[in-house]
């Protein structure tokens, strides 16, 4: 087998998208744009994979991290001198290499797979994807031979009015053959009008030598497009959606309104799942089988366990276990655990706590700092006062306690098991095993007092 190479452009600032974050970092459905790219290159069992940063190198680095090699190009000097700054890595290798736009985050693994396929079966020394544009306009055309050969690459500002009439367009992503390309490269001058190395002119180059140039069409133009500006990104970030909806309906997962809803690429979701519209999934979230997520709920990087429902709620950097309700209006902060069989109700806050199988928390609370255990029943407007204004403090409820209405538990403190907690009461010291603990002013009526200030 042929060894594999790709080479990821990823040095442009992006000017276009009028932003602080450089182009190749902007998200598509929850994961930055090169990110996908690299991805979807994995996919094809690389060996090397080389990323050219330029404009934000280190943010770039630190978001793909290990995941790929790095070369810096410097100056930007067009996509020809990007490429040959892989030379030092790639250049005496054998084998066929990938070059991919990083900014061209939709292209499917299936599409890369099939241009590396199709590159061998050729035994092209170059092969360029291409697609079909309904408008053309703008992008360079792909002008073949009787035979059905590449004859030339035509950018549209130097393309005949006949030429302009093709639809076939160069999507800038290419097989070659890795030696050749290295030397190739070596060819390209920068006689144009901005004065740029562009790869491009290689296919030329290999054309004039009478080497095999082939394309591979591509039937989805989508997949192709490129992002540099905030509308393209709003058309990837569409089209991506539709693309991971599709493909969770099609493992089992019923989306009741898939325009409306948003899941990361990274969403793992079971069978049988119901996924009601205006809710948002982020992040490595998994969520388990039979399970009904929304509507408007928002679950970002969290783990959430079958048969459990989350009813117009916000569930982040958090485990919510099996047979689990919560919400509506309910915010489980990070660092939270809810084991099995948890309620969590209406306008209920649960912050760096954990909360074991039984226990409910049902309407009006804030639980932080806390270890909950099993079957505690929390109720109605009680809080954890968790924060002593310099530092955090944690509540300890062991098994089996009831903690009435409107209970302030003032930490650090410990309830102990089998318990009960008067209502309106501010625990302040350990609650002993077995005991009724009431902490509250004694109730005092003045008879006929109102008829005093009448």
């Amino acid at each position: 087998m042929t060894n594999i190479f790709a080479i990821v452009l990823a040095a442009g600032q992006g000017t276009r998208m009028k932003s602080k974050l450089y182009k190749v970092l902007h998200p598509v459905c929850g994961k930055p744009m090169v990110e996908h790219v690299i991805n979807h290159i994995e996919t094809l069992d690389v060996n090397r994979i080389v990323t050219v940063v330029g404009h934000g190198a280190d943010k770039v680095q630190e978001q793909l991290g290990d995941t790929s090699e790095y070369v810096l190009q410097a100056e930007q000097l067009g996509t020809a001198h990007a490429v040959q700054q892989a030379e030092g890595i790639l250049g005496n290798l054998e084998g066929t290499t990938l070059v991919v736009c990083g900014d061209t985050p939709l292209i499917r693994p299936e599409t890369m797979k099939a241009l590396v396929d199709f590159h061998r079966e050729q035994n092209a020394k170059a092969t360029i994807l291409t697609t079909i544009a309904e408008d053309p306009t703008g992008y360079g055309r792909i002008i073949r031979n009787e035979g059905g050969k590449v004859a030339q690459i035509v950018e549209h500002k130097d393309a005949t009015p006949e030429q302009h009439l093709v639809k076939e367009i160069n999507t800038g992503t290419y097989c070659f053959d890795n030696k050749l390309l290295f030397e190739t490269l070596k060819l390209v001058n920068n006689d144009n009008a901005q004065g740029e190395y562009y790869l491009p002119d290689v296919i030329e180059i290999l054309q004039k030598q009478e080497q095999t140039v082939a394309a591979y069409v591509t039937k989805d133009f989508n997949e192709t497009l490129g992002i540099n500006d905030r509308f393209a990104l709003s058309q990837a970030e569409e089209t991506m959606r539709a693309r991971i909806n599709e493909h969770h309906m099609r493992n089992g997962v019923t989306i009741i309104n898939p325009a409306t809803t948003h899941i990361s690429a990274d969403a793992i979701i079971g069978s049988d799942t119901v996924i009601l519209p205006g809710t948002i999934i982020e992040g490595k979230t998994v969520i388990g089988v039979d399970c009904e997520i929304g509507p408007n709920s928002h679950i970002i990087d969290s783990e959430i366990g079958k048969n459990t429902s989350i009813h117009s709620s916000v569930v982040k950097n958090s485990v919510v276990g099996d047979e689990v309700a919560v919400g509506p209006f309910a915010h489980i902060r990070p660092e939270s655990t809810l084991g099995n069989h948890v309620k969590i109700g209406n306008f209920v806050e649960v912050k760096k706590s954990q909360i074991n199988d039984d226990s409910k928390v049902s309407h009006l609370s804030y639980i932080g700092d806390a270890e909950i255990g099993k079957k505690v029943n929390v109720g109605c407007g009680s809080i954890t006062v968790n924060y002593d204004g310099k530092n955090k403090h944690k509540t300890i409820i062991e098994d089996d306690v009831f903690v009435g209405c409107n209970t302030n538990l003032v930490a650090p403190v410990t309830v102990r098991k089998n318990s009960f907690i008067a209502a309106g009461s501010t625990i302040t010291q350990e609650v002993p095993e077995d005991t009724l603990a009431i902490a509250r002013a004694r109730q005092e009526n003045k008879l006929g007092y109102m008829n005093k200030l009448k």
